[in-house]
């Protein structure tokens, strides 16, 4: 098989979550456990920074992973779900998993992983487990895929544990409150390794710190001793951080939840400063938030496409991710806001619909995985919070029409899934590429 057909292969031979969701998700460990000792467990090579939350744990993972790029570390990058290419999902230094090594995996083991049946996220770790160690990195960031507790990322005993914070987000495997959400990701927490929390509402600090006394290590919230003095967007469309220990930053990353993700983030720095593993300079630092886009290939987080009119688009899908969201688009000077808007069927969609400004044209769409809510639907449920728009069948098409109705001084926003995302970023780049062909 060429690399298309091993990643069809994949796709349909494994249960993918952007498709069928619930049926995608293996209780246990018994998949991963397998896998890690056919390979002999390569995660045992490297050091790891496992990374878990609701929201903000993508963004967390590539500046983490950023900082200790321009420390001189050789990083590998795990995270999901990918946006444009499968290759995004595992990387070292910014650079994508070849695709010889992908095919080469899946022609030299399928004979072994076919009989456990195992889920495509339990495939992808394994994989991606195994191209760290053979490409000898220092230390990997390991994004959570969901939860934590029964996560296949939990097998790794890392150096540092962060939990970034506590939403209502796939409540069907999580659970209904934030106590019990808190509960599965506390599950990361490990003997004699610290965790950073990152935000703890009265629900979830007790769960936190009752896990951490069960195993007697280390906890430190961010939020009680904040790094974070004050911050502001500027010109350059970059935020400017004034922090307690590092003095000025500048952030490449412009959502409004970046500054509760850069407390999380140099609070995990602090304590990595700490341990004799790493050394990591404020050079470094600055470096990792300025440039976390170019050095990790980070896309789909407040990502400017285009400044005439200007527009934006991010992977927020959730009422945790919108909170933010909802108040930068408030704060957006523009003509006339038109937003390009479609979600998954298992997330709160009237949580998010009832944050969206009314004054704006909406255009309602799908994205093309399985899971995606049909445009009508999210147009029916959006009239009942007081958005108008109309419908469209594909995030390109939708985008054109936004673009084409919109004056320089308006504002376009794509989101409500990070497959709408997703779909948008693929149509461009391929629109990109074939007028390149026909130039």
């Amino acid at each position: 098989m060429n690399y298309k057909e091993t990643i069809e292969y994949l796709y349909n031979s494994a249960p993918l979550f952007q498709n069928v969701g619930k049926a995608a998700y293996k209780e246990g460990l018994a998949n991963t456990f397998a896998l890690d000792e056919h390979f002999g467990h390569p995660h045992r090579r490297y050091k790891t920074i496992h990374v878990a939350g609701t929201n903000g744990k993508g963004s967390t993972s590539h500046t983490l992973a950023a900082i200790l790029q321009s420390a001189g570390y050789k990083v590998g990058l795990y995270t999901s779900p990918h946006l444009v290419d499968f290759r995004e999902r595992i990387r070292v230094n910014g650079e994508m998993v070849s695709e010889q090594f992908v095919v080469d995996f899946v022609a030299e083991n399928r004979n072994f992983f076919e009989p456990l049946y195992p889920s495509f996220f339990e495939l992808t770790t394994a994989m991606a487990f195994l191209y760290f160690a053979e490409m000898q990195v220092d230390v990997a960031v390991v994004e959570v895929g969901l939860g934590g507790r029964l996560d296949c990322t939990n097998i790794i005993k890392p150096e540092l544990s962060v939990i970034t914070n506590i939403s209502f987000d796939h409540v069907q495997f999580l659970g209904n409150t934030l106590a019990q959400i808190a509960g599965e990701k506390a599950g990361i927490i490990k003997p004699d390794v610290p965790v950073v929390i990152g935000e703890a509402v009265e629900e979830t600090r007790p769960v936190f710190e009752a896990k951490a006394h069960e195993v007697n290590t280390q906890i430190s919230f961010a939020e009680d001793a904040p790094e974070v003095l004050d911050y502001s967007f500027n010109k350059e469309k970059e935020i400017y951080y004034l922090t307690k220990s590092y003095g000025e930053l500048f952030g490449e990353l412009c959502g409004a939840c970046q500054a509760k993700n850069t407390n999380t983030i140099l609070t995990a720095v602090n304590i990595l400063k700490e341990s004799s593993a790493f050394q990591i300079n404020i050079e470094n630092i600055r470096q990792g938030f300025a440039h976390v886009c170019e050095l990790t290939g980070l896309m789909g987080r407040w990502q400017a496409i285009q400044t005439s009119p200007m527009t934006v688009c991010d992977t927020g899908h959730n009422t945790g991710g919108f909170q933010y969201i909802a108040q930068q688009l408030a704060q957006q000077p523009c003509q006339q806001m038109r937003i390009v808007m479609g979600m998954v069927n298992d997330k709160d969609i009237n949580g998010v619909l009832a944050m969206l400004p009314t004054q704006a044209v909406y255009y309602f769409t799908q994205a093309s995985v399985k899971r995606a809510l049909p445009a009508e639907e999210v147009e029916r449920l959006a009239s009942a919070h007081g958005l108008q728009g109309k419908c469209y069948p594909t995030v390109a098409k939708a985008y054109q029409a936004a673009n084409h109705d919109a004056g320089k001084d308006d504002f376009i926003y794509i989101g409500g899934s990070s497959y709408v995302v997703a779909d948008l970023l693929t149509f461009l780049q391929t629109s990109s590429q074939n007028q390149e062909a026909s130039s």
